[in-house]
Parts: structure tokens; C-alpha cells; sequence
């Protein structure tokens, strides 16, 4: 009997263990970016902000630093953002991130990455209905990646540079984390 307890609980563990880490998160699968443009909007991967009067610092943790535009009302494809910071790894841009709020503010994003980075696939079974989506755009030098929670209408946009990373990866102990 406590033979066949074990089995049964080791296949329970098997199958709900995988399913736990899920949660409720829905993924849809990658895009492939045709014209990967290499940077953010007109701003390549790997330029020097500190140099470029649009860009205040707001953040300096040593090898990471963080800026948001000069005086200007944040914003991604026509829609206001509740924030857009602009990451760098040792002075070289690598990152940007988008956090806004509301469901118009996601539909106007969501339409605009896809006019920009391509349309998702929305075969049934490719994007699931959920609380939490996530939408995902690759390139062969940049990735977005969009993750909006519906029911407290938020959402973050990443866009990342695919070699930058590498490169600091690279360089650091793998100890360092």
C-alpha cells in the first residue's frame, strides 16, 4: 500500500509541479522580426547617452546606468507611458523599458509593436486567454518582449539588445550574481 501511495504522489508531483510554475500567465510564441532595426525607435544599440542632450540620469549604479528623455511626456507608438527608462551597461544602450497602465493604452502599444516588429499569430491555441500575456518579438539583435496583466491593466514593454548582454555576460564572474 505505501508503495502505491509513493508512485501516485511522485506522478501527482510530476504532472502539477510544471503547471504551478505556469500560473497564469499565457504565452504566445516568438515573432520573428523581418527588419530588425538595431536599436530602439532611431536610437542604435550601443550608443553613448551620457553624450546626448535628450537624456537626463536618473540612476548610476556603476556599470548600469539608467536615463529618461529630457522634459519630454513619455511615449510608445502614440500612447502615453507611465515611464521609459533607458538602460545602459557600461555607458552603451542595452535596454529600454515601457510601463504603462489601461486597456486603450495596450491595444495602441500592442498595434503599434506589430506594425513595427510584425503581426503576432493568432491561429487559435497561439495566444491563450489569461490574466497575464505575454508577447514576445525577435530579432537577430533586438527582442521585445510585452507583458500586460489584464485584470489590474498594466503593462511593460522590454526592448533589449540580443549582443550587448552577451558581451557583459561574458566578461562577468560567475560569481558576480
Amino acid at each position: 500500500m505505501a508503495r502505491h501511495s509513493l508512485g501516485r504522489l511522485a506522478f501527482l508531483v510530476s504532472v502539477l509541479a510544471p503547471l504551478a510554475f505556469l500560473g497564469s500567465s499565457q504565452f504566445s510564441s516568438a515573432v520573428p522580426i523581418a527588419h530588425d532595426p538595431n536599436g530602439f525607435e532611431t536610437i542604435p544599440w550601443g550608443s553613448i547617452l551620457e553624450e546626448m542632450k535628450a537624456f537626463t540620469k536618473i540612476d548610476d549604479a556603476g556599470r548600469v546606468q539608467t536615463y529618461e528623455l529630457s522634459g519630454q511626456i513619455p511615449m510608445l507608438g502614440g500612447a502615453p507611458v507611465d515611464s521609459l527608462r533607458f538602460t545602459t551597461f557600461e555607458k552603451k544602450l542595452g535596454r529600454v523599458t515601457a510601463r504603462y497602465t489601461g486597456q486603450t493604452s495596450h491595444a495602441k502599444i500592442l498595434s503599434y509593436l506589430e506594425s513595427k516588429y510584425g503581426p503576432l499569430d493568432r491561429t487559435p491555441g497561439q495566444i491563450a486567454a489569461g490574466s497575464t500575456k505575454v508577447y514576445a518579438w525577435h530579432g537577430m539583435y533586438t527582442e521585445v518582449t510585452l507583458r500586460f496583466e489584464s485584470g489590474l491593466e498594466r503593462g511593460i514593454v522590454f526592448f533589449e539588445s540580443r549582443t550587448l548582454p552577451e558581451k557583459l555576460t561574458d566578461e562577468t564572474s560567475t560569481t558576480a550574481f
